[in-house]
Formats: structure tokens, sequence, C-alpha cells
């Protein structure tokens, strides 16, 4: 290291660090069809290809355990790993789960969270084959590793968007940043107050899309039904701005994508109108919704046409027109990702 000169990890970035990091590695195995830069890495030499992910989730930085049960944690752990698989057009089938504890974890609390592991690991139909257990001095820290597989043909990189393929989003967009502030807003005031009970009634759907989100293996299965295979795929972890702007990095192309096209459920509107805050700013750069992102060929459009869950949001263009948004007045704006940073 050289001790001249330091630079700040948030100087660059998490998608900064890890081109740095990519940068030093060397690939040695023709078994390695690809590593560093997809939501999944991806190993084999056959018709079949395995595809590898893994998360790592932290107290105080990924959850909150004042409003996060571990049932719906642990679960939420599982579901996150296997929708980068999903984003790879792969099928999961195994897990391991890795954690670190902190000895004011009382055995009964590691019960709960392996709950909703397993429920996790039923609901996907995947095995819990393995992990590690260690001690923790900084809180509980949970790491999952999913594998899953996919045949050769079937498989979707970010890199396969080409110029005139349609844009689809599945399920709606920026709840899971809304059902975030409702749960941070209710938290203060039982700080404030540990009298007053929390008031999340109203607001079911999005902080149940925070707490318990569900990746879209379901969209995988019915494309694969249709015959469909994305041209290129990812999962909406960081926003859907962020997300575009991946694709278009990896692919060499440009987006234009629409306004009144984008989805938003109806309790995260109201709820954004109520923090002040514009519901396409939380649509475009609201992360944890875990929906699938992903584009077709025009062919195809016929086939998920009147699919109630897949929202045709935009076309790719020239990389040379750039990344834009159309809005409702018809003024095509720059696209900005301000997704979720990690440093």
């Amino acid at each position: 290291m050289n001790k001249d000169k330091r630079t700040e990890i948030s100087e660059i970035g998490e998608f900064g660090l890890i081109d740095r990091i990519h940068q030093g590695v060397k690939i040695k195995h023709a078994s390695t069809v690809k590593g560093i830069g997809d939501d999944a890495a991806v190993i084999g030499e056959g018709k079949r290809l395995m595809v590898v992910t893994t998360d790592m989730l932290l107290e105080g930085v990924h959850f909150d355990l004042a409003y996060t049960p571990l049932k719906h944690l642990g679960f939420k752990a599982v579901a996150v790993n296997i929708s980068d698989i999903a984003a790879m057009n792969a099928v999961p089938r195994q897990i391991t789960v890795s954690v670190a504890l902190s000895n004011r974890f009382p055995v009964e609390a590691v019960d709960e969270l392996y709950e909703g592991i397993n429920l996790a690991a039923d609901h996907y139909q995947v095995d819990l084959v393995g992990g590690d257990t260690t001690a923790s001095r900084s809180g509980l820290i949970i790491s999952v590793t999913a594998v899953g597989e996919v045949e050769k043909e079937k498989i979707s990189f970010r890199s396969g968007a080409k110029i005139n393929d349609i844009i689809c989003a599945t399920g709606d967009l920026g709840a899971a940043l809304m059902g975030l502030q409702v749960l941070e807003r209710e938290k203060q005031v039982f700080l404030s107050n540990p009298e007053m009970q929390p008031d999340l009634e109203k607001y079911t759907y999005i902080t149940g899309r925070q707490l318990r989100p569900d990746a879209r293996m379901d969209i995988v299965h019915e494309l694969r039904d249709l015959e469909i295979v994305p041209t290129s795929m990812m999962d909406i972890s960081d926003g859907l701005a962020s997300e575009l702007f991946h694709i278009s990095k990896a692919s060499g192309v440009g987006v234009m994508i629409y306004e009144d096209k984008l989805p938003i459920d109806k309790q995260t509107y109201d709820t954004a109108v109520e923090f002040d805050l514009d519901p396409i700013t939380c649509v475009l750069n609201g992360g944890e919704d875990y929906e699938l992102l992903f584009t077709i060929r025009q062919e195809d459009f016929k086939k998920l046409e009147k699919h109630p869950d897949i929202h045709f949001i935009g076309h790719v263009t020239k990389a040379e027109e750039g990344l834009f948004l159309v809005t409702k007045s018809g003024t095509a704006v720059p696209l900005q990702a301000q997704g979720w940073k990690h440093f």
C-alpha cells in the first residue's frame, strides 16, 4: 500500500471499488464463463452451467433489529441471493448460510432466524447444504451463498441488450424505500416516547416489501414456459436508474424510459407524498425492491403483452444517444442514478 496516498472508498463508491478489484483478477480456468461483473458468477463447460452468488447482511448497515423480526430477516437473507440467481434466468438449487453472532443472542433467537431461512428454502425449493458459525463483536452478520443452474442457451447476462429491444420491469418499484422511511420514522417516535406504539396499519404493503421481499422466480418460470430468453437481465436491488446504467455500460447501449410507464403502487405513491418526496424519484432510485429488470426482442412482445405484472417501460437506443427519461409532458431529461450507496 502506498503510504503517501490515501483514497477514501467513498470517493470511488462500491462499483468503482469492484472495478478496481476486477482489474487485478486473472481468470485461469476455461470453466469460468463469467466472473466479476454480473449478478452472479457462471461456471461450467457443458450444456448446463452453474451460477453462484453471495451476499452479506450486516446489522446496523443493512438491517435494524429494532423493527426487523429475525424470522423475516432470515427469509430476506435467502431471498436477496435467490433474486441474483433469477437475474441470470437460472433456477436455484442450493444455499449455504454463515452467521456471526454476538453474545446478546440466545439460542432461541438463532432458532427464529433459521425458521425464516428454512421457510425461504421451502418457498424457493432450495437445499440448505452448509455454512459457518462464528462469534461477532459487532452484532449480527449473515452471509448467504446461492447456487443455481441454467441451460447454456437460456442464460441472460447484463451485456446482451440490443438496439430496439423493449425494456421491461416486474411488479412495482419504490415500495421498499418508502417502507424503510416509515419504519425509521416510527422508530424515532418510539425512542422519543416509549409510550407511543408504532402506527403501521395503513403501511402494511410497503413495510412488508422492505422487511420480507420476495425474489421473482415466478417470472423466470413463466418466461421459460413462454420460451422467452431475455436479451439482458438484472435484479433491481440498488434502484431502477442504477441498474439501467449497469445494463447500458455492459451492453454498450443507451436507454429511453417513460415516466408514465413506470410502475408504482398507490400506497407507495401516497406515502412518498406524505413524506414530501417525489414519487417518481422513489421509483427510479429506491433500492431493495428485488424486482426484475430485463430486455426482450420486439418479436417477443406479443407473448407478454397482456401479462399483469410485467411493465414495458422503454426501449434500448444507440450508446451515443445516452440514457433519458421522457416525462409526462414529453420532455427528455438525462437519467441520473442516485440509488443506494454502500460507502
